[in-house]
């Protein structure tokens, strides 16, 4: 089985969209497991609807964590909620893990929507995360592992503020094979780039990954994040 683990807070807006997009896969055993950190809209009720098991969250990485606590599949995919599958990206992306004999791999990622937003991502997402694939490993909005992997790393380090997923998955190189899913790849969504500035953000995450390199992983709130901060919130 596959337990898909997604970390939530105010998502009701974003999260029907992703449900929808696993629902309609051309594939089943999984179940889907939302931690979510506290809702004050309707993200709990749409869970439920869709029939998802509800934990407690927290910051993704305890989110992450506690969802991997009741999951019952051998393999963890960890989803953020304003993420969308394509159409057939489970079976894909399952049969590349297996054919490879990968113990964790990441995506590369597609904004939902623009020509500039998908230029930005190829040159300072994607392109970089192939080139480093196997120097320096990038593992953002979407984690596949196998459970055994996971709990020999303890999962998410929750003392880490930034990039705890990229973390994650530097750790797990050094116990398990490593790669990029190239069959299929995931939407997501621009709110953060769109909120606080495209370059702004391309800075914050340059830096970031600076820190991590020459200093270790971001233990402090140097870089401001907010988790919760990019909801949408309805117009009166």
């Amino acid at each position: 089985m596959l337990s898909i683990i997604i970390p939530t807070l105010n998502e009701e807006n974003y999260l029907p969209l992703l449900l929808d997009s696993i629902k309609n896969q051309n594939f089943s055993g999984y179940e889907i497991i939302i931690a979510d950190a506290g809702s004050r809209d309707k993200t709990r009720e749409i869970a439920k609807n869709y029939g998802c098991k509800i934990t407690e969250g927290g910051l993704p990485a305890r989110g992450r964590n506690n969802g991997a606590k009741i999951a019952e599949g051998d393999l963890l995919l960890f989803l953020d909620a304003d993420t969308i599958l394509p159409a057939g990206a489970l079976k894909k992306a399952l049969l590349e893990f297996e054919e490879k004999k990968l113990n964790i791999a990441s995506f590369k990622l597609v904004p939902i929507k623009g020509k500039f937003s998908s230029l930005f991502f190829n040159i300072f997402y994607d392109f970089p995360i192939l080139l480093l694939e196997k120097i320096l490993v990038h593992a953002s909005m979407g984690i596949l592992v196998e459970k055994e992997l996971f709990r020999k790393l303890n999962g998410f380090d929750e003392t880490i503020k930034l990039a705890e997923d990229h973390e994650l998955a530097r750790r797990a190189k050094k116990l398990g094979r490593f790669g990029l899913i190239r069959s299929t790849k995931i939407f997501v969504s621009i709110r953060r780039f769109k909120k606080d500035g495209w370059l702004l953000t391309a800075l914050k995450y340059f830096l970031c990954e600076i820190h991590m390199i020459f200093l270790g992983p971001v233990r402090t709130d140097i870089f401001n994040y907010r988790f919760g901060s990019y909801f949408k919130k309805k117009k009166k």
